[in-house]
């Protein structure tokens, strides 16, 4: 298991390598010009070209790759244009807020999806798997933005429960108010994923229900809870757990749009601002750590195969 772990890492690197060259290229194809951004639009071609002898922006853009690159290596990944701030501070800023909102989003997807996945797969064909995979699709079609916004006008607006605005607060400093900023763009995005959930872990389900062992282990007089508890459901985990740990990747890289429709403060929002500035540092670092949150998550479900399953050998 340590050499596959140590494997994976090692992967890591060229994986990063051909990921940047491709983000640095496709930053430098978008059109626009952060420095016309920054001295705004009276400024004189002299103020421009000061500006972007200043940031580096004059020589070639390989000359400023290699030069970024050899700076990440060694965990500086530059200054931010806008405000001057380097790009690792800002980043690990947003990280916390980030974090604990994907993994509360998670935690409602998985606590809706699953129940949902087992009560359809054991009356396949009923009314109840109807409604419920209906449900599942209904889940899936809404937009989270749409779905944000009427919630906001639920909680917020008519029953001022909670606030329309949430606002970044430490689950351990205070676990109340955090989960009232937590709570509405939490439900907005565990909605959407437990539609995804459901669907995942019925189809697996349904597939280990018609295995053979399942029908061995009925005929021994086994309880269906525990054939369902102790066999089936672990055995439908593999695929299920592949697409929990992307959705959770997919949470922690930043969520854009429900960031944006919540003001929350984490790296989707701080991404977001650094495209419609032309901040291409910024820019750079965050996609950088989102593809190593991608790469890493990949790697623990990989390692949380052979736990599930221990027929799955590493070495």
């Amino acid at each position: 298991m340590i050499g596959f772990i140590l494997r994976r890492l090692a992967q890591l690197l060229p994986v990063l390598l051909i990921a940047s060259i491709g983000i640095w290229g496709m930053i430098y194809a978008v059109p626009g010009d952060p420095v016309a951004v920054i001295v705004g639009e009276n400024a004189t071609p002299e103020q421009m070209q000061a500006v972007r002898e200043r940031l580096g922006l004059d020589r070639p853009a390989h000359a400023q790759y290699l030069s970024w690159l050899g700076n990440a290596l060694q965990g500086d990944l530059g200054l931010s244009i806008q405000n001057r701030e380097p790009v690792r501070d800002l980043i690990a800023q947003r990280i916390p807020a980030t974090i604990q909102l994907g993994l509360a989003a998670t935690v409602v997807g998985l606590l809706l999806g699953i129940p949902v996945a087992v009560i359809s797969a054991l009356r396949p064909g009923s009314w109840i798997d109807r409604s419920l995979s209906g449900w599942s699709a209904l889940a899936l079609g809404v937009p989270t933005f749409w779905l944000g916004i009427l919630l906001i006008l639920l909680f917020a607006v008519h029953l001022r429960w909670l606030p329309a605005a949430s606002t970044y607060v430490s689950f351990l400093e205070s676990p109340g108010q955090a989960v009232l900023n937590l709570f509405l763009p939490a439900l907005t995005l565990g909605v959407y994923v437990s539609g995804i959930f459901a669907r995942f872990l019925r189809a697996s389900l349904l597939g280990e229900l018609r295995a053979d062992y399942v029908r061995t282990a009925r005929s021994k007089g086994l309880r269906e809870r525990d054939v369902v508890g102790r066999h089936v459901m672990r055995n439908a985990l593999l695929p299920f757990v592949t697409i929990v740990g992307l959705m959770m990747a997919n949470f922690i890289g930043g969520t854009v749009v429900t960031e944006s429709v919540f003001t929350y403060p984490g790296l989707g929002r701080l991404l977001i601002q650094a495209i419609s500035t032309r901040d291409y540092p910024l820019i750079q670092g965050c996609i950088l750590f989102i593809l190593v949150v991608f790469v890493l998550i990949n790697l623990l479900v990989d390692v949380l195969y052979a736990y599930i399953d221990p027929r799955i050998n590493y070495d």
